[in-house]
């Protein structure tokens, strides 16, 4: 049902790094890239991920409660997934690990506050 989430930022370029690394290591590139604008995923495959500058030119600023889930192969593709974010000026959320039976994840934050993670479920 999700054809692509977008999340807002503050600097194209500065965030376009994070989400390359991040988008190298599951597999995937840039689908789109705009001056304004960057889409990393497969056309017509599984949802994206898109970061822009607000179109009404205000700052960018996270929303309290919203998460991307970033779905991983296996447990070390999550473990990957999150040092690299944490290379790329991610926070750390909460390291990988078991959350509940049957679900695996690391929680981080990209450099402009948003929150995503890795996981795998199984």
């Amino acid at each position: 049902m999700i054809g692509y989430v977008t999340l807002g930022t503050n600097d194209l370029q500065h965030g376009a790094k994070f989400y390359d690394a991040i988008a190298a290591e599951m597999g995937v590139g840039r689908m789109m890239d705009f001056d304004s604008f960057i889409a990393w995923g497969e056309t017509g495959g599984a949802p994206g991920v898109a970061l822009t500058k607000p179109f009404d030119g205000n700052t960018a600023s996270v929303g309290n409660g919203v998460m991307v889930a970033l779905e991983a192969k296996d447990k070390d593709q999550v473990k990957r997934i999150y040092d690299i974010a944490l290379a790329h000026g991610g926070t750390c959320e909460g390291a990988p690990g078991p959350r509940g039976e049957g679900f695996y994840a690391g929680y981080f934050r990209d450099p402009d506050g948003n929150k995503l993670n890795a996981f795998v479920m199984g």
